[in-house]
């Protein structure tokens, strides 16, 4: 009888992660409204630190890669789990604006960063070639299912005990998903002396080492740039806009925030189905035809979105908008590979991911300043819609080389 193959002990630790890491960056957008009603901080102030705690989420995304590429997986992901328990610790002592910046901006940045950022594209490409994209699309999954799990919960904590214990609640998360971490990541499989599943029968187990020099010759490359740019646009449209001003939008239609966390986590269960499905389809066909569908159907949907003001239609959104939120992950991930090795995975796409959560940052505090300024969220929304479409077309420009062979069952 065949053995597990230990990759997929690997894989489900490092989905308890990255859920528990989604979890920790749903915060802002689920607690937003508590937080702005119970403290009187401005909706806008919010949006800033949410905004800095987006940056740096990017930014710790290279940083890790960088880190998980050299050190191994094991040993950032510990820390960035821990740092994540004492942000929302010190989130729940919080009395004034600026330590929101602190809180929510630095330190829960960087924690998140550090493990949601490029845990799963250096998980799936050290230890997969066949099945790399599913693996891939799993980990968008356990994003999606950490929105789906956290917002409605965190909306009801905070609706029952309040948000400073909400905080509370999800520094014990955090603790707790160290154990299993510690027990059980390997960093490669050259560790356990197995060779990556897919990799051609009778080759040595191979050892993992970066290429010192690969973001030279990625920063030299019209492809990096297409790849960061085209994220930057999905950072904007999803997590930035969507992933921090839903909940506010939704109330400001008329909609209670029990309703509008009820509709966004439909939206994280199609995020779900969709990254899944696109993990699925990443390891069949041109990612780079997904990517442009991906983009076109958001920038659709969000266009669509200024004329949704009812529980119905927007539920609609939810649906259309959750089936693509982040399943352009596996097919980017996939692209970076191909063209920069997957030992180099880490590091390129912690570049490529900084550019999405840029994106997330801009577009999180422009819709705070669009909303207290023009009293309404339509423009923000229009925008975003234009420049998804922008992305469905760049992405056909992305190169793509030759497929590597991959040893079969």
């Amino acid at each position: 009888m065949n053995r597990l193959f230990y990759g997929w002990i690997v894989v489900g630790v490092a989905v308890v992660a990255t859920l528990i890491a989604a979890g920790n960056r749903s915060v802002p957008g689920a607690l937003i409204q508590p937080l702005h009603e119970g403290t009187g901080w401005a909706i806008q102030s919010i949006s800033f630190a949410t905004a800095i705690g987006l940056v740096l989420f990017g930014l710790g995304a290279p940083l890790s890669g960088y880190l998980m590429d050299r050190l191994g997986p094991r040993r950032i992901t510990l820390f960035g789990l821990g740092l994540m328990a004492l942000s929302m610790a010190l989130s729940a002592l919080m009395t004034q604006a600026w330590q929101l910046n602190l809180v929510w901006g630095l330190l829960s940045g960087v924690a998140t960063g550090v493990v949601g950022g490029v845990l799963g594209a250096t998980v799936a490409n050290r230890w997969f070639i066949r099945h790399r994209g599913l693996v891939t699309g799993i980990f968008g999954a356990a994003t999606s299912a950490g929105q789906l799990i956290f917002i409605p919960a965190l909306v009801f904590w905070a609706s029952g005990l309040g948000w400073r214990e909400a905080s509370w609640i999800m520094a014990a998360v955090s603790l707790l998903a160290l154990l299993p971490v510690w027990l059980f990541m390997k960093d490669s499989p050259a560790e356990m002396g197995l060779q990556a599943l897919g990799a051609a029968p009778g080759s040595a187990p191979m050892k993992i080492t970066a290429n010192p020099g690969i973001m030279g010759r990625a920063l030299r490359s019209p492809t990096f740039w297409l790849l960061a740019t085209t994220f930057f646009i999905c950072g904007a449209t999803s997590n930035g806009l969507v992933g921090v001003h839903f909940i506010p939008y939704a109330v400001s239609c008329g909609l209670t925030p029990t309703t509008a966390s009820g509709i966004l986590a439909v939206m994280g269960a199609l995020n779900f189905v969709g990254t899944l499905a696109s993990g699925y389809l990443t390891d069949r066909y041109d990612p780079r035809v997904l990517l442009s569908l991906y983009y076109g159907f958001r920038g659709l949907s969000l266009l669509f979105l200024p004329f949704a003001t009812t529980p119905e239609t927007l539920l609609v959104f939810a649906v259309v908008f959750g089936l693509d939120y982040i399943a352009t992950v596996p097919p980017t991930v996939a692209l970076v590979a191909d063209n920069f090795g997957r030992q180099n995975v880490g590091t390129v796409y912690g570049w490529v991911f900084a550019a999405h959560q840029l994106g997330a940052a801009a577009a999180a505090w422009a819709g705070g300043a669009a909303r207290d300024a023009l009293g309404e969220y339509n423009l923000a929304f229009l925008l975003a819609g234009a420049i998804g479409i922008a992305a469905a077309m760049l992405s056909l420009g992305i190169r793509r080389p030759p497929k590597l062979a991959v040893a079969q069952d």
